[in-house]
């Protein structure tokens, strides 16, 4: 197997900090991407490369797994479990349990099949199971995309494949999906596909949990004398009942008007409205009148 550079292919130098890393392979993902890139097989090579690349060295583990072992990075633990072996046995040799290189009699081939496996019972070599590699991906969604339930097709590896991804999921959240990662080898399980998910807000509304708040402009008549007005929720428009000398900032509770709760079907949190009283500008001078008249009543 053909020794590959990650650090080449992400343009980043084996220092590189996780954010570099991550950075880099943003900026490469969106230069390669198949989306941007149709029918361009070089493209499509490159993209493959850099998720690969990313796949290793964006999490810590793999990354040291591959510094210390190169291509042979994901045996690391066979090959550790094999060098204590080895020490074990020159051990035993040392204290005449053994009169083999390897201990015990055993030849080159013994080692190897430590290794990887050992027999099988029919006598011939048995080929090592490893779980295939894990991929990740990061999926960018507007917060109107996860107010419900959806599916969303997605280019993995090289792959297209289709997700539903649930209502409520949150910024950050990583989900896993079994089975679709990398091919396993000796007939091991395929790995796994990790996805992020990045939620960016674009509307009026401030999400904290699954609770929403959102500002409502109330003009200073409605707020005086009272009367109905209509609001906006996340998910269409309401009528709300405003009461006679409501105040600048007073606060609305509109239960179960909130964001969908995480894989809990029918499960909402709350909208708090908070009222901001618009003063009139620009006023007539009939209008100046009589709010001097007001003043004055309430003067006395």
């Amino acid at each position: 197997m053909a020794f590959i550079d990650y650090y080449k292919i992400l343009e980043v130098d084996k220092k590189a900090t996780e954010a570099e890393i991550k950075k880099a392979y943003r900026k490469l993902a969106r230069k390669y991407h198949p989306d941007l890139n149709p029918n361009n097989k070089e493209a499509e090579r490159k993209f493959k490369e850099i998720n690969e690349a990313n796949e290793v060295l964006s999490h810590s583990e793999n990354r040291k797994k591959y510094d210390d072992y190169g291509e042979n990075w994901q045996h690391s633990e066979e090959f550790e479990k094999s060098k204590q072996q080895r020490q074990y046995q020159g051990q035993g040799q040392q204290g005449g349990f053994g009169a083999g290189g390897f201990g015990g009699g055993g030849d080159f081939s013994d080692f190897f099949e430590s290794m990887f496996g050992g027999r099988s019972s029919g006598g011939g070599p048995r080929s090592a199971q490893f779980k295939g590699q894990d991929f990740n991906a990061e999926l960018h969604l507007n917060l109107k995309d996860v107010y419900t339930t959806q599916k969303r097709a997605l280019t993995v590896n090289g792959k297209n494949i289709r997700i539903t991804i649930p209502a409520g999921v949150e910024n950050g959240q990583q989900i896993k999906i079994s089975g679709l990662g990398g091919e396993g080898s000796g007939g091991g399980p395929k790995g796994d596909l990790y996805i992020t998910f990045t939620i960016e807000n674009h509307t009026n509304f401030k999400l904290d949990k699954h609770n929403l708040y959102a500002t409502v402009n109330l003009d200073l008549y409605t707020a005086i004398l009272g009367g109905e007005i209509t609001a906006d929720t996340f998910d269409g428009k309401v009528k709300l009942s405003v009461k006679s000398g409501t105040q600048n900032g007073t606060k609305v509770k509109l239960k179960g008007k909130g964001f969908p709760v995480y894989k809990k079907e029918g499960e909402f949190g709350d909208l708090y409205l908070t009222y901001q009283i618009q003063i009139p500008t620009n006023l007539s001078e009939k209008e100046k009148e009589l709010f001097t008249e007001l003043a004055k009543l309430r003067t006395l």
